[in-house]
Formats: structure tokens, sequence, C-alpha cells
């Protein structure tokens, strides 16, 4: 009788050993391929406050995470080194690209001996004032700390990504936050408060540095209302963080883009909180509170041809610890 039981005990251990054990292996073999998410952002708020002698600027920005994002797919290669892929023929797939040198910074810096495979479907505008590059390297820098256990924390990873970019720090942490410095110096704020943004970007592409070099030359009359942003935020009224938004980048840019001011009023016209250019541009978004009046701003701004790439979406807050 006893053999019986001592027999039994010892197949229930085994079979728990074994369920385990393919469990772990589930884990392990998940961690050979990650699909990943990099959110695009706005510019709430954009403040230049001057130039420092190395050439950057000191801004004093609020960014926002919206649910505008490519997808990112990391797979695990026996073969060393990396390759990239991409739905956008004109993207280079090299060392130019932030998601590869993202990768590359990891693994050289970890010494790991294997490759990757990383395949991007872009869906944020290209070179629109959103981060999508500055997104694409985060989730990269993320999804590589993962899958080879490297243990860096976000704040690390955050350290990283200054080096590549930035705004891959902040793309790193996500959500509603005060971003100061050259952008790297990030404070969390509460979150923004439900609300309907449409997006939509004119067919031309802006240079950033060459936004920068331009505003240089100009004297910043209007500030815009940064601490407004802030309150309306910590008070959870969309209103008001709509109606302090502002973005000194603007002037420059619809000087030589006016399509600009003309997506703006066609989402005014048709019922925005506000609008305003995220970044240096070109893509416009509108804070509305209706979906309803979102979709027939949408389809007024297709209607009159001023962008191709529309989008209807919200805001995506971040979780935080």
């Amino acid at each position: 009788m006893e053999s019986s039981c001592q027999i039994r005990a010892l197949s229930s251990i085994l079979i728990i050993v074994y369920k385990k054990q393919k469990k772990y292996k589930r884990v392990m073999e998940m961690l050979d391929c990650l699909e990943l998410k990099a959110y695009g952002k706005i510019n709430l708020g954009l403040d230049v406050l001057g130039r420092r002698e190395n050439g950057y600027h000191d801004v004093r920005m609020v960014m926002q995470t919206v649910y505008l994002y490519d997808q990112i797919r990391i797979e695990k290669t026996k073969k060393p080194g990396i390759e990239l892929s991409t739905n956008l023929f004109y993207l280079p797939v090299n060392e130019n690209n932030l998601a590869y040198q993202a990768a590359d910074l990891l693994m050289k810096e970890f010494d790991v001996k294997e490759g990757v495979k990383i395949t991007l479907d872009k869906h944020i505008p290209v070179a629109a004032g959103m981060a999508g590059g500055s997104s694409n390297a985060a989730a990269v820098l993320f999804g590589i700390n993962r899958m080879f256990s490297l243990g860096l924390s976000q704040k690390e990873l955050m350290e990283r990504g200054v080096t590549l970019g930035a705004d891959v720090p902040y793309c790193v942490m996500r959500g509603t936050v005060l971003a100061e410095g050259i952008g790297e110096i990030l404070t969390p704020l509460p979150a923004c408060p439900k609300c309907h943004v449409l997006i939509a970007k004119p067919p031309i592409s802006v240079s950033t540095k060459l936004v920068y070099e331009k505003l240089d030359s100009h004297e910043i009359e209007d500030h815009p209302d940064i601490d407004g942003i802030i309150d309306g935020l910590k008070a959870h009224d969309i209103e008001k963080v709509a109606s302090s938004m502002g973005n000194v980048l603007e002037k420059v840019t619809i000087e030589e883009y006016p399509v600009i001011e003309q997506i703006k009023n066609v989402m005014k016209e048709h019922g925005a909180l506000n609008a305003m250019m995220s970044g240096s541009g070109p893509t416009v978004f509108g804070i509305y509170d209706s979906k309803e009046k979102a979709r027939k701003a949408a389809a007024k701004i297709r209607e009159k041809q001023l962008a191709k790439q529309v989008y209807v979406t919200g805001i995506h807050n971040a979780r935080r610890k």
C-alpha cells in the first residue's frame, strides 16, 4: 500500500515538474520573438527658451502619447548581426535608421552573440513632428533589453536613449510629460483627460534642423502658456488644456508652408477645441470633445485635398507605478 502511495506521489511531483518545465519553455520561446507597439506623440505645448553653444536648444514642452503606432517585430536569430526591414521603401534599413542604432547600441554594450531581425510596419507619418523614429528606437531598446534579459531599468534605458536622440527618453517613458533641457529632463504630469484627436499630415516634409536654425533669426515674442496646460491637466479640464496650447515653431514653419494654417483653420471651423502644429511640423492635430466632429473635420480636410494622411484617434496615457 505504501509503495502504491509513494508511486502516486512521485508521479504527481513529476507531472508538476513537467508542467512547469513546459510553461518555462513556452516563456523562453516567446522571448525568441517580440511584437511591440511604438506610439507617436504630439506636443500640447512647445516653448524654446534659448540656444546653447553646441547648437542644441533649451525647450519647455508638454508631450502626449497618442494612439497611433508603428508595429515592430523583433526575432532572435542564430546568425550574428542586425537585419532590418520596413514597409516603406524610402527608409534606410542600415545604421542610418534609429531602430537599427538602438539595437546596435545595446548588443555591442552587452556583447550579445546572437543576432536579431527587426521588422518595422510604419503607420506614424515620417518626418512629421510625431517622433516616429524616436518611438521606434525606444521600442527596440525595450525589446532588446527584454529579449536578452539585460536587466536595464526604465531610467537606464532612457539614459542610453538620449545618445540616440532628444525625444527617445520620452518615448521610453510615454504618457503626459513635461520635457525640459534639450528634451531629456522629464517630469511625469497628471494624465491628459480623455478626448478625441484628429491628426493630419500634409504631403510635405520638414527639416527640424532648418526650422530651429530659422527660429534663431527671429525674436520670440509670444511664448505658449505651458503652466496653463499643466494647470488644466491638474484640474482634469480638457478645455483649459486646449485653450492654453501653443507652439513657437509654428510661425517659422507656416511661413514656408501655409497649408499648415489652412488645416488648422478647417479643424477649428469644424468643432476643434483648438488645433496646433506638432513639433517642428508639418503634422497638425486638433483636440475634440466629440468623435463625430473630428470625423467631419477629417472628411473636409480630405475633400479639400489638404492632407492624405488623416487619422481620428485618441490619447494614450501610460501606466505609472
